[in-house]
């Protein structure tokens, strides 16, 4: 009994490689060698790093603005400096929870990449990394929670076409009904004139946020398909370390880049100042910033690991679901103006949003239905 269960367990991966198809591409879920229980485990336990560290990171950011704080380089400092803490689960938890339990998951005919190439790799996503980051702080500096949010779901439609022409992910029609919602609740939300009636600042400076935003989007979006395009033509061989090492490298990288920024624009010099000036005083001005660098980093687990575990374009999907959460707790935590244009375009991208994981759901039955047949045939033709 013991040993027809672990081939059932296997078996959507031994069909991959029989197909001669990497990991990365397939349609998930992919057990990976796991019980199910234990995969379904890893997507709910993802899927609360992903909303709780999005949702209170960026209220997190909100008020460090709000209470003095302007360094648009340490707002996106922030963003990637705790990436150390993600050596804990690289060093403790992954020897104990995500290590394959057969050696078929190893293929030792599959060469490794060169140091260079990985190198090359890290750096370019890292640099993707920190030019989508500063946009996303430019856009929260200038733009109300709710509306940055908002602009924020145009990361998934970005993503659903990055990952037709790079992943050459196959769409149906839910798909491009998702694509379709999410992109019409951000254009009703471009053009609601009172939209930036919510900041104290200026109609120029408030386009300057609209448009950052969604250049940030849209670098996001093509970091996640890049990243899963490595996986693909350059790892093959998908592990959960691999895409924890590529998250502290890239964050790395990343990190390096913005300590560069802020001596270069002279930012940093200005903290002692910034701090002293903050209004709830220096302990909180730390406090506020430290816990927004480790809950951005929770945030990076889910949405790596999300992609680990089912796909790019799912966990892009749940980090649209964290910007519907959070502008109905911007409202009460920032009095932000949710007016009837922002509910009905909140209310079309959930919409757009439960297509996609509906079309998730049927993609995860029919991957079952082939699993059963599979384990099925042999006993089928042994039995004839």
């Amino acid at each position: 009994m013991g040993g027809e269960e672990d081939q059932t367990d296997l078996a959507p991966l031994l069909e991959c490689q029989e197909g001669n198809t990497s990991l990365a591409s397939t349609n998930k879920p992919l057990y990976l060698g796991m019980k199910r229980w234990k995969w379904w485990f890893l997507v709910a336990l993802n899927m609360a790093f992903l909303l709780v560290g999005q949702t209170v990171s960026t209220l997190l950011g909100r008020v460090y603005y709000d209470q003095g704080g302007n360094s648009k380089g340490m707002a996106t400092l922030v963003q990637t400096i705790a990436s150390p803490v993600l050596l804990i689960p690289l060093f403790l938890f992954i020897p104990l929870c995500f290590t394959p339990s057969s050696p078929k998951h190893s293929d030792p005919t599959i060469k490794k990449p060169s140091i260079a190439v990985i190198s090359s790799i890290y750096i370019v996503l890292g640099l993707v990394t920190a030019f989508s980051n500063i946009l996303y702080s430019v856009g929260l500096l200038y733009l109300p929670v709710s509306t940055y949010s908002l602009l924020c779901a145009t990361q998934l439609p970005f993503n659903a076409v990055f990952a037709y022409f790079i992943n050459r992910e196959k769409f149906t029609i839910l798909i491009l009904a998702s694509v379709a919602c999410l992109t019409l609740s951000v254009s009703i939300l471009a053009i609601d004139s009172e939209s930036s009636e919510s900041t104290e600042v200026s109609k120029g400076l408030y386009i300057l946020g609209f448009v950052s935003t969604l250049g940030a989007s849209a670098l996001y979006a093509l970091l996640l398909s890049l990243m899963q395009l490595s996986f693909d033509k350059v790892f093959r061989q998908m592990t959960f370390a691999v895409v924890l090492k590529m998250q502290i490298y890239t964050s790395t990288v990343a990190t390096s880049a913005c300590i560069l920024g802020l001596f270069a624009s002279g930012e940093w010099y200005g903290w002692s100042e910034e701090m002293h000036g903050f209004k709830k005083g220096k302990f909180l001005y730390v406090m506020v910033l430290v816990w927004t660098a480790v809950f951005w980093q929770l945030c990076s687990v889910g949405a790596v690991g999300l992609i680990f575990v089912v796909s790019s374009l799912f966990s892009n999907a749940i980090s649209t679901l964290a910007l519907a959460l959070t502008p109905i707790v911007a409202v009460v935590t920032f009095h932000d103006k949710m007016d009837g244009v922002k509910v009905i375009a909140m209310l079309i991208g959930i919409f757009g949003l439960s297509s996609h994981i509906y079309q998730n759901y049927l993609d995860d039955i029919k991957l079952q239905e082939k699993t059963t047949d599979s384990t099925e045939s042999p006993d089928t033709s042994a039995t004839s």
